[in-house]
């Protein structure tokens, strides 16, 4: 209600208002509180998600193309790998080790305790599992001749592969090296802009082996 309305609607005959600074008062008085409780209950609930639970991250750059794209928006979880590890295959946003005020998106290529091997545009993992390794299918990567050359590394029990889906655009694990898992922020849930292109865990992909 308005100051307006609430003088109007005390008005006696002659126009006057019997106590329009009173209901002035109790009326922005009531206002201003609930103001403040609204806002108080919003930082209460929406600053821990914020910190704790979810964050937002704007795509900067074509290292992920054609998953993602410069200007894109996107919704982090940052809980999920406090209850299991990050999988192969999963997009994640991380501080980028060498400089912790920039974030990265990149995805998971090599797990903890792997070896990654590159020949030319093909990926061959070794593990426990596979000790004769196994070659990643990558669906996600349209330029099939991004590599030239043949590298190896073999990861720590606390150390991940990343790549970017545009191999030849990419800054990642292999010019700096593995990344460790304290730097990891969290795994991309959500891309909310643009409104054509929203959708739940993008980037996801379940087959890497052929």
């Amino acid at each position: 209600m308005n100051e307006e309305n609430i003088v109007n609607s005390h008005e006696n005959k002659d126009g006057i208002s019997p106590m329009p600074e009173i209901e002035e008062e109790v009326s922005w008085g009531t206002f201003i509180k609930d103001i403040i409780k609204f806002t108080l209950l919003s930082l209460i609930v929406v600053v821990p998600i914020r910190v704790f639970i979810a964050q937002p991250f704007l795509v900067s750059g074509s290292s992920m193309k054609p998953t993602f794209h410069d200007g894109e928006y996107l919704i982090v979880d940052e809980v999920s790998y406090y209850l299991s590890k990050p999988a192969r295959g999963d997009v994640v946003v991380f501080r980028y080790p060498y400089d912790r005020s920039k974030y990265f998106i990149k995805r998971i290529i090599g797990l903890p305790d792997e070896t990654v091997e590159i020949d030319q545009s093909k990926i061959f993992i070794k593990n426990k599992e596979n000790p004769e390794g196994f070659l990643l299918n990558e669906s996600y990567v349209t330029d099939k001749n991004w590599g030239t050359r043949k590298s190896s590394m073999t990861l720590s029990n606390k150390e991940y592969f990343v790549m970017g889906d545009n191999r030849n655009a990419s800054s990642d694990s292999r010019e700096w090296g593995a990344l460790a898992d304290e730097f990891i922020t969290g795994h991309v849930k959500l891309r909310l802009l643009p409104i054509t292109k929203v959708e739940v865990s993008p980037g996801a992909v379940e087959k890497f082996t052929n």
